[in-house]
């Protein structure tokens, strides 16, 4: 089904890093024209409403999945070295290391313990007399940062510029199938009474029907909502975020640290250029929300981080708490793979890109650009990703 202007439109469903980077590497394609190519990204409440916009943004060439990784990694440097993500979103390289310690003394120095050896000197910001011992995961050659929820925002105005993407802000309740088994369009609810993306098939109702010749599915945790026969679900995890006094070094830590007698807590530590996120680790206690402002944010979980932080580093103690918030991770329930799931789904017309659970910032830039590939070339030639085929894992419909 052709758009009204002849010109052919692609609906992605989900304005967080995936489906943002999806828009802007379709307009970087050498078939895209705004004259024979329109883009709609359809968001519920924002940009980066959920983990695009609350993720550590910790980028690495050691994640997964390895389909994607090395050519995201590298889209990254272009990326920053294009735009200037240094200043625009906080790209950097960085060194990463695991650490494990021990807080039972509640943030009083142990004169007994001595400090683990050989701490790098430039770590000078975590409270050594806690380190029981550390080792080196990666160094600057192979990890890097950025600030999630700038990267996204740049992104997606780079690919508003072109005057082909146009947001719009609406609920999607229901993908819309042909008597042939096509995908053919999506019904969505207007965020705002009155915007009006096409016209709508159910004149008089409030909700609106968008036609599009390839729908595109980049919702993460909330995927089986319009895809019930999709494996993926969502993973809560909060962070804070605190702005110590002066920066401290680019190290991210991984840690393991002893609260009580066999009770260890494992918070994850990204030193930015301006603050320092803090992650605790994700639950399952509450299902995914309607929308990413119904998130539950925990004030007890938020309090404790801040409190084990506290402990770790001085800086952050003195430091003042900016952000208490949590998010949803999309994870892949199949256990012969990890994900994400990205590529064409069984239904014709019909496109995923999902699941890239603490990944999705780090494969963002990959995916996007196979993604366009496979919509204007009908195959990714950037990398191999039969391996993360749709069609492989779940059966999409359209729904009996």
């Amino acid at each position: 089904m052709a758009a009204p202007d002849n010109r052919q439109h692609i609906i992605i469903v989900g304005a967080g890093i995936i489906g943002v980077c999806t828009a802007y590497y379709l307009t970087r394609h050498p078939s895209f024209s705004p004259a024979t190519h329109r883009i709609t990204i359809l968001e519920s409440v924002r940009p980066a409403g959920g983990a695009s916009g609350k993720a550590g943004g910790l980028l690495a060439l050691w994640a997964f999945p390895s389909e994607i990784v090395p050519l995201s990694f590298g889209l990254h440097e272009q990326l920053a070295a294009e735009y200037g993500g240094d200043r625009e979103w906080g790209y950097r390289r960085l060194q990463t290391v695991s650490l494990e310690g021990n807080l039972c003394k509640t943030g009083r120095v142990s004169r007994r313990r001595p400090a683990s050896p050989d701490v790098p000197r430039d770590l000078d910001w975590v409270n050594r007399d806690i380190i029981d011992s550390w080792s080196s995961i990666s160094g600057e050659d192979s990890t890097a940062q950025v600030h999630p929820y700038r990267f996204t925002m740049f992104i997606l105005r780079r690919a508003q510029e072109t005057g082909a993407v146009n947001l719009v802000l609406g609920k999607v309740q229901k993908i819309n199938y042909s008597a042939a088994g096509l995908a053919e369009s999506v019904t969505y609810t207007p965020l705002t009474p009155g915007s009006v993306a096409a016209p709508a098939a159910d004149s008089g109702s409030d909700t609106l029907t968008l036609a599009g010749d390839k729908i595109v599915v980049t919702v993460g945790p909330w995927t089986s909502r319009l895809l019930p026969t999709c494996p993926i679900s969502g993973l809560r995890a909060h962070s804070i975020t605190i702005t110590p006094v002066q920066p401290v070094s680019a190290y991210a830590l991984f840690t393991e640290l002893k609260i009580a007698k066999g009770k260890y807590i494992s918070p994850e530590i990204y030193a930015r250029k301006d603050e320092v996120y803090i992650c605790g680790e994700s639950d399952t206690f509450v299902e995914v929300p309607e929308t990413t402002d119904d998130v539950e944010v925990l004030k007890e979980r938020c309090d404790d981080l801040v409190k084990y932080a506290e402990i770790v580093s001085p800086q952050l103690a003195t430091g003042r708490i900016g952000r208490r918030q949590a998010c949803y991770l999309p994870v892949v329930d199949v256990p012969s793979t990890s994900g994400p799931f990205v590529g064409p789904t069984t239904v014709a017309n019909l496109f995923l890109a999902s699941g890239h659970s603490c990944w999705g910032i780090n494969n963002a830039p990959g995916t996007g650009k196979v993604m366009a590939e496979l919509l204007l070339d009908g195959r990714a030639s950037s990398a191999d990703i039969s391996a993360l085929d749709p069609r492989r894992y779940f059966v999409a419909g359209p729904p009996e």
